[in-house]
């Protein structure tokens, strides 16, 4: 699970995903951000399960955030203001801590967020549109700016996705490569399930991409793709998601 951390006190930030990884190391913090303009920069193009948010940042009140952009994700308040409590409400709140955060606290929360969503686990949007007969609207094609001019990369025309150097970047099948304003894990969000599937950490690979599979040690399947990568060892399939890859493969 991805979690955010907004915080503009870095010792705070660092104490607070320290307990984090105590309560439960299965949360991955992914990003700490310290200003209102961080955070709408970071959620324009990216995503996470859960936010840790301080109120009073170092260029406002963070709830500007959530007037410049729509966001769903569940949220942990952590402030050592107590007059903002009703305004946290209004926004997807799961509690509301003070400082000095405690714990005991911090793991009721995280608590109660595991508990919602256990019970929201169903994608209602995905059942309804397989009820009334209708498909997801998935991400048909990327605006690739190169140099002065734009230019239009169907995604059907993508063999894979690749993380180098903090940077993503689309490998076509007539083997050009492009950078985007994606992460991987935003990517996630918009690709067809069918088409698409993250194996690791740097790559999400197009189905059609994959040439040849082969077993690998720990269960793991190493895949050769076309186009080649450099390092053929960047393709293999996690040990965690190698499972989800099998049963992908054998739909």
């Amino acid at each position: 699970m991805k979690a955010v951390i907004i915080e503009d006190e870095k010792f705070a930030a660092q104490r607070l995903e320290k307990m984090i990884q105590e309560l439960d190391k299965d949360i991955q913090v992914i990003a700490k951000l310290g200003s209102v303009e961080d955070s709408v920069k970071w959620f324009s193009n990216n995503s996470c399960d859960l936010i840790f948010l301080d109120i009073q940042l170092s260029d406002g009140i963070s709830f500007s955030i959530f007037d410049q952009l729509t966001i769903k994700t569940p949220i942990i308040f952590t402030t050592a203001y107590d007059q903002y409590a009703i305004k946290a409400f209004d926004l997807n709140s799961i509690s509301y801590l003070l400082k000095p955060i405690r714990k005991d606290e911090l793991e009721d929360s995280l608590e109660k967020f595991n508990s919602l969503k256990a019970a929201l686990s169903i994608d209602f949007e995905s059942l309804l549109a397989g009820i009334q007969g209708k498909s997801i609207d998935y991400k048909k094609r990327f605006l690739i700016q190169v140099g002065d001019k734009l230019k239009k990369i169907e995604t059907a025309d993508i063999a894979y996705f690749y993380a180098m150097e903090k940077s993503v970047y689309i490998k076509t099948f007539k083997n050009a490569s492009y950078d985007i304003d994606f992460t991987l894990d935003a990517l996630d969000d918009i690709l067809d399930p069918d088409q698409f599937f993250r194996i690791n950490r740097k790559y999400m690979v197009n189905m059609q991409a994959i040439s040849e599979m082969i077993a690998y040690s720990r269960g793991r399947v190493k895949l050769n793709l076309n186009p080649p990568v450099d390092d053929e060892l960047e393709t293999i399939v996690s040990i965690e998601r190698s499972p989800k890859f099998k049963s992908w493969m054998n739909q």
